[in-house]
């Protein structure tokens, strides 16, 4: 086996036997000096949306009926709500009627916004209750019952509806909010479990409140990661 070995002064010749001369790693000389050492590095966890609205401590932006449900009116699917009336109060229990009231007051609601949006002859109302702290919103959805309804909110060309027919509610809370749904016809009509439209329309309008909750809590975490 010949092994090219190139010189000091830059010629080379060939080398039979040239590989027994180098020298084993036992004969190679200890690095010295200090061999540099990292530590081990990771990203910081991202921030909880959840936690900006779980509280009035960090949730501080603008809030208000048209910020919370901005336009005139919202697609979910291939359906477009019109949107009606808002309405915005500090005395929660003047917006609720049955056992409502009582569970808004026992829990500290400080502000409840209401807005309606229509649909063909339905119409929906959503009342979206805030309070301090999310276990106080959370203990109001567990304290509510079948009877705790928020008040519909006509006016603005949306007749009455829901005063005195059967309508369709729902409960949910997310963060230190919640949020109700009552749902009917604005001709008056008792709604019945056949009337599959006036449930899809109280489902709709709750998962658009909840996406605007969520999306308040996005921004908000966001605009804390860049500071």
């Amino acid at each position: 086996m010949a092994v090219a070995v190139v010189s000091a002064n830059g010629s080379s010749e060939a080398s039979p036997g040239a590989s027994s001369q180098l020298p084993g790693i036992s004969d190679l000389p200890n690095p010295t000096g200090t061999v540099p050492s990292f530590a081990p590095t990771s990203a910081p966890p991202p921030l909880d949306p959840k936690d900006f609205v779980a509280s009035a401590k960090k949730d501080k932006a603008p809030l208000s009926p048209d910020i919370l449900f901005p336009g005139t009116q919202l697609t979910m699917g291939e359906t477009v709500y019109k949107k009606g009336p808002t309405a915005d109060t500090e005395n929660c229990a003047s917006a609720a009627k049955a056992t409502l009231p009582k569970v808004l007051d026992d829990n500290d609601c400080t502000r409840l916004i209401r807005v309606t949006y229509t649909k063909d002859d339905m119409a929906v109302t959503v009342g979206v209750a805030v309070f301090d702290t999310e276990a106080q919103a959370t203990k109001a959805k567990q304290q509510a019952d079948k009877k705790s309804v928020v008040k519909s909110l006509s006016g603005g060309g949306v007749e009455d509806f829901c005063s005195g027919a059967v309508c369709r509610t729902t409960t949910n809370a997310y963060g230190r909010y919640a949020y109700f749904t009552v749902a009917g016809f604005t001709a008056g009509k008792n709604v019945t479990e056949k009337d599959t439209p006036v449930f899809t329309t109280g489902d709709d309008l709750q998962e658009f409140t909840f996406r605007q909750i969520r999306r308040r809590g996005e921004a908000q975490a966001s605009a804390a990661a860049n500071e």
